[in-house]
């Protein structure tokens, strides 16, 4: 790691020296150090190392904030624990902030004053990132983004290969040489965004998307320019570079014009666009913008597609993604679509807002530098996985449809793992 300078230590300390930010300073100063959040990290409940309690990362920050910013820390640091910026610091932050937390937000929701850990996480994080400090993989994915429009860096000559590939599976799997995925059509209802792994790795979530649309006579489309639901500057924390993937997004509906904007399956893609886009970009979106789930959901209760539950008779689970439940208020619409598509649906213990992460949120799934802790912390998800005794995991994000596969490999669950659009698919008649 590079050491610290005077510039840096700037950069990191005007992040915490805000005026507008009101809500971090009373956060930093809210936590009473009851260690009720202990209990609801995976961090912390796999490792038993007390270095991850969620409370001991808020105090990290707050020990900066005291140390400058208050009399006191100024004046008598080692009374009020206050520390320094200096390189034993921002190693530690660089280890407990981005390679100790998901960004979940369980704590959040067990605190027993309210105090938002995430929220302080991502300051401290954004602290590291105006310094310089982003771990080396998770910067590479978010530079992709920046240079190429997709985080995987895929061209637009193999984007348009792979679409026109998934299109010829369509057609012959409704039996309809009409069968289309339309790309950069103006006008349309529709302008639907995937994460950039379902081109480069799991194409077939691609067609299964089109056949509802198909089975639902939707006006959609796709763009080659801006396809990516994806944001991971909002796990590196780097407002600036929020901004620019954010505002891509919204000149891409502009120049659609297209009147709704659908969200594909990515919890962050989903919270980063619709709740964190506008304060990126400073202004509110002109036109709807909605998950896919949510969209499902609707074709399912307007009649526009009616699937057979008794295609799949296999035991189905979910997994709540964090930043579509928690996150984002998504629960009750996958529990819909699963109920109208499955014959038999056990719920995992707990789910819902109260769910536990799969263990690859919070950019844990492109920090490789932190690979054997975030298979470690996955302990929690197998545990509850084989007590539904599913043969079907689903889960509407692809970065759980990633971390799912990985542990199901590494824990030998022998389950299958498969997106809700893909449940939805497999359900509708051919």
């Amino acid at each position: 790691m590079e050491k610290t300078d005077d510039i840096k230590i700037k950069r990191g300390l005007d992040v915490l020296n805000s005026h507008k930010d009101s809500k971090l300073i009373s956060h930093l100063n809210s936590c009473v150090h009851c260690g009720l959040c202990a209990k609801t990290c995976l961090y912390y409940l796999t490792t038993k190392d007390e270095r991850f309690i969620p409370a001991r990362k808020v105090e990290l920050v707050s020990s900066i904030y005291r140390r400058y910013f208050t009399f006191t820390g100024r004046t008598f640091p080692g009374l009020v624990k206050a520390r320094e910026l200096d390189d034993k610091t921002v190693e530690e932050m660089v280890d407990l902030l981005y390679g100790a937390c998901v960004m979940c937000g369980r704590c959040v929701q067990h605190c027993s004053i309210g105090v938002d850990i995430e929220y302080v996480v991502r300051k401290g994080r954004e602290m590291l990132a105006e310094m310089g400090y982003v771990p080396g993989s998770l910067q590479s994915t978010v530079k992709a983004a920046l240079e190429t429009g997709n985080n995987m860096g895929i061209s637009y000559e193999d984007f348009v290969d792979t679409v026109e590939w998934m299109e010829e599976e369509l057609q012959d799997e409704c039996n309809d040489t009409e069968a289309r995925i339309p790309l950069n059509e103006h006008g349309k209802n529709v302008l639907y965004t995937l994460n950039p792994r379902e081109p480069k790795f799991f194409p077939l979530s691609i067609s299964a998307m089109a056949k509802v649309f198909y089975a639902a006579k939707e006006s959609w489309t796709l763009s080659t320019n801006m396809y990516d639901v994806t944001n991971y500057a909002y796990f590196s924390s780097h407002p600036g570079e929020a901004k620019k993937i954010a505002q891509r997004m919204y000149d891409e509906m502009h120049k659609m014009k297209a009147k709704r904007l659908v969200l594909g399956e990515c919890g962050h893609g989903v919270r980063s666009n619709r709740w964190e886009a506008s304060n990126y970009i400073e202004k509110e979106f002109p036109f709807e913008a909605i998950t896919s789930v949510e969209l499902m959901a609707e074709y399912i209760r307007d009649g526009r597609i009616k699937p057979d539950k008794e295609r799949i008779k296999d035991t189905v689970t979910l997994h709540d993604p964090c930043n579509l439940t928690r996150g984002s208020g998504v629960i009750k619409e996958q529990r819909y679509i699963l109920k109208n598509c499955v014959n038999d649906l056990v719920e995992m213990t707990p789910h819902g807002t109260d769910n536990f992460c799969c263990g690859g949120g919070g950019g844990q799934l492109a920090m490789s530098e932190y690979n054997d802790r975030r298979l470690k912390i996955a302990e929690l998800k197998i545990g509850q996985i084989r007590k539904t005794g599913a043969v079907i995991v689903a889960t509407p994000c692809h970065n759980c449809i990633d971390q799912l596969i990985q542990i199901n490999v590494t824990y030998n669950l022998n389950v299958q793992i498969k997106t809700l659009a893909e449940i939805v698919a497999d359900s509708l008649p051919v």
